[in-house]
């Protein structure tokens, strides 16, 4: 590999087989290279490839100053949520979770703490994700003896939330905002706490994030028959009361209408629910 652009003492932009830029981790492996000539390859801890240009030009700007500890655990834990995730992730998580994780540990040093008021949603609605920001703030204590709240879990999760569904915080902020509303008016028609622990409950929350995706990002679903529809609002017309309900806080509070379709969505998962 042929370096192009020395970023700093551990980290390179080098050319791939195709010519395509990409960057290379190693200790030490940007100290005294020279632009044009090779590096080698077993001195290469990690090679990153990002999928555009302007991702690429973003990832090497943080990283010329970044602390190569930082970059390291931030990378261990990306692979980690791979392992665990059946989902592909954004590699801009690779930009993302990098610069929040070195801004973290930069507060922490700073006795700069911050709550995250979305951490009980967060723990309730991605708890997967949120099982790796735990693992994150204790690799982050192995590793670099620094011990961060317990609200950076919570934050560090959003962050993959963010890679998994393709979206901008603010947009996962809106998509958790959105499941906490319509979980309370749930609970509100029918007078009656959920059972979180259930696995009707866990697929209700997964279909809640990728209806709010669609909300928040305005791509309209229509798949079922209208027959469908119909057939399911007078099977279940309790549910479906409350399922339009949802309908209307929703277009009040997002300026979206959901479809008929939708609605019959929601009202098997509610009918699920057992409420």
């Amino acid at each position: 590999m042929k370096v192009i652009k020395i970023i700093n003492n551990n980290i390179v932009s080098t050319l791939d087989s195709d010519g395509k830029e990409i960057i290379a981790m190693g200790r030490g492996i940007g100290f005294g290279a020279k632009v044009g000539k090779e590096i080698a390859v077993d001195a290469i801890e990690k090679v990153f490839c990002l999928e555009s240009q302007n991702s690429l030009d973003k990832f090497k700007e943080l990283l010329i100053n970044l602390p190569l500890e930082h970059l390291q655990v931030s990378t261990e834990i990306i692979n980690y949520a791979k392992g665990v995730i059946d989902r592909s992730l954004n590699q801009n998580i690779y930009i993302t979770l990098t610069d929040h994780i070195n801004f973290a540990i930069h507060r922490f040093k700073k006795k700069m703490v911050f709550s995250n008021p979305l951490l009980n949603e967060i723990k309730t609605f991605y708890k997967e994700e949120y099982l790796i920001g735990e693992y994150a703030i204790a690799l982050i204590e192995r590793m670099m003896g620094v011990t961060l709240p317990v609200d950076e879990a919570g934050s560090i999760a959003l962050h993959i939330v963010n890679a998994e569904l393709n979206s901008a915080m603010r947009d996962t902020i809106g998509i958790t905002n959105l499941i906490q509303g319509v979980v309370e008016l749930i609970k509100r028609h029918f007078s009656q706490e959920l059972n979180e622990a259930s696995l009707n409950y866990q697929q209700f929350i997964s279909h809640l994030r990728f209806l709010a995706q669609r909300i928040v990002t305005k791509d309209f679903l229509s798949l079922l028959d209208e027959r469908f529809s119909q057939s399911i609002s007078q099977m279940y017309p309790d549910e479906y009361e409350c399922s339009l309900k949802v309908r209307d806080y929703i277009l009040v509070t997002y300026h979206y209408q959901i479809s008929e379709e939708e609605i019959a969505y929601l009202v098997i998962h509610i009918k699920r629910l057992g409420v």
